[in-house]
């Protein structure tokens, strides 16, 4: 296991990252809207579930994919574009409120909710890179199984994922029960969201790897 200190350094490298806003922090803000806290949770659990799996890629070389193939990088780049802007684009032409809760308002499966922060995550190739830049610097083999320390460092960047996107989410589902008793500015945030999903997709597809 790696020692105290190396742990406290790591910590504070994942506290920098997980508050930075971004894709993941977006879509975990939507879905707490729309369909409240526990949306919200399930969504991070979903990016969760994709940063242990970005933590293994960038442990046991995966990731360098992208320094030796640079078109995989671009490829992926691409494809995270596309489900940005497909989530901009059903975000905006979604007919009922997407941020004002009701009994009657279509709300979207478990499993597609957990899938979409999945997804997002795993689509993310400046993830990937963090991951690959950040990681190894704190794996040492003489500390024992490096598969064990992943599980640990992941689960310290899960953690303090959970406590900046906590704050999103409680905040996030109290703002769309007031949304739901005032319709005509339900849509307002939509269109908000949308148009940041665009922007996200566009900052993406122009992106270099630097």
């Amino acid at each position: 296991m790696p020692d105290l200190a190396t742990l406290a350094l790591f910590t504070a490298a994942c506290a920098v990252l997980t508050a930075t806003p971004g894709p993941d922090m977006l879509l975990i803000a939507s879905r707490s809207l729309g369909q409240g806290r526990s949306a919200g949770f399930l969504t991070y659990a979903g990016i969760a579930a994709g940063s242990y799996l970005q933590a293994f890629a960038a442990a046991f070389g995966l990731s360098q994919l992208f320094l030796l193939v640079p078109a995989a990088y671009d490829a992926l780049r691409f494809l995270g574009a596309a489900y940005l802007a497909w989530l901009a684009w059903t975000t905006l032409r979604a007919q009922a409120p997407l941020f004002a809760p009701s009994a009657d308002a279509t709300r979207l499966p478990l499993r597609r909710i957990f899938l979409q922060g999945l997804l997002t995550n795993l689509l993310n190739p400046k993830m990937a890179l963090f991951m690959l830049a950040l990681l190894p610097q704190f794996l040492k083999p003489e500390a024992g199984s490096i598969a064990l320390q992943v599980v640990v460092l992941a689960t310290i960047l899960n953690l303090m994922g959970l406590l900046a996107n906590g704050v999103v989410i409680l905040t996030a589902s109290r703002l769309g029960q007031a949304l739901a008793a005032r319709p005509h500015l339900a849509r307002w945030p939509q269109k908000l969201m949308g148009a940041v999903f665009g922007m996200l997709a566009l900052r993406l597809a122009l992106a270099s790897r630097e």
